[in-house]
């Protein structure tokens, strides 16, 4: 069984975030003031999570994003960032660069409701899915491979060490044990990690890859979270986290548990800050 950390932020927020106009995949706007505060501010809170693996969006709000995050950080500030566009936001075809409201119409007009609408030259649904189904897929064989060859090279060692044969099996669990906590005062790790991966994305993308999560993978939930919780987008820099449990063979469902969803509390001093 190899275990890992997920943590997935939205962007920071952009001009056209605060203007309610979407952005889609065409519209490659860079964050705002406010976007850079809430990006430094994730950083913060993330600050003393040993994240082994960054990925982002190749768009710049995201990029961006990323770069604040691990700019705060006390362990993974040299972290390469790997840039997938598979982590790109929904692409809006026709509707990019117009108000929201302007695909509200379109989608009443066509008898349909938001979000499943699709304008034209947009993405289905069921296109996001299968871009988020690929790299999460990925994702999960990466860190599985890396943890197998982890721990083929201490066994080889060990072997090699006879005053250290009476050691644990686990040891290249315990020696890239990472906490998977988001305060800056961790507390004791409630798990041994192979990995921990930090995502950067977007809203949308985001709300359909946690659809994915619990329609096909069963994802188990926090008792507390509710259904409109679960479906809404992400505020701008929303924190969610997540504990993914894999077996080492192939076409075995991940286990996944929900820690917390679109956590923003890391924002209070930036929102009184423009009261």
């Amino acid at each position: 069984m190899v275990t890992f950390g997920l943590t997935v932020v939205r962007h920071g927020e952009t001009r056209y975030n605060k203007e309610k106009i979407l952005q889609g995949q065409g519209v490659d706007e860079p964050l705002s003031e406010m976007g850079f505060r809430q990006a430094s501010a994730a950083g913060l809170f993330l600050s003393d999570v040993k994240f082994t693996h960054v990925f982002s969006s190749d768009l710049l709000r995201a990029k961006q994003t990323a770069a604040s995050i691990l700019g705060k950080s006390h362990f993974c500030k040299e972290v390469a960032v790997k840039y997938d566009a598979r982590l790109r936001e929904r692409k809006y075809g026709v509707a990019e660069g117009r108000p929201l409201s302007d695909l509200r119409i379109m989608a009443k007009a066509a008898g349909e409701q938001c979000p499943s609408f699709t304008p034209p030259g947009g993405e289905t649904l069921e296109e996001v899915k299968a871009r988020s189904k690929d790299f999460f897929a990925d994702l999960c064989h990466l860190i599985v491979g890396e943890a197998c060859q982890e721990k083929q090279a201490t066994e080889k060692t060990t072997e090699k060490d006879t005053e250290r044969a009476g050691e644990s099996s686990n040891t290249w669990l315990t020696n890239h044990h990472r906490c998977l906590e988001f305060h800056s005062s961790p507390t004791e790790c409630p798990e041994e990690l192979a990995a921990n991966v930090l995502v950067v994305s977007h809203g949308a993308y985001m709300r359909n890859w946690m659809s994915y999560f619990v329609s096909d993978l069963e994802c188990t939930l926090p008792a507390t979270l509710t259904k409109t919780e679960l479906s809404s987008v992400s505020p701008n820099t929303g924190i969610s986290q997540f504990l993914i449990k894999l077996e080492n063979r192939d076409n075995i469902k991940p286990k996944i548990q929900c820690i917390f969803l679109n956590r923003v509390d890391h924002l209070g001093d930036v929102a009184a800050e423009n009261l």
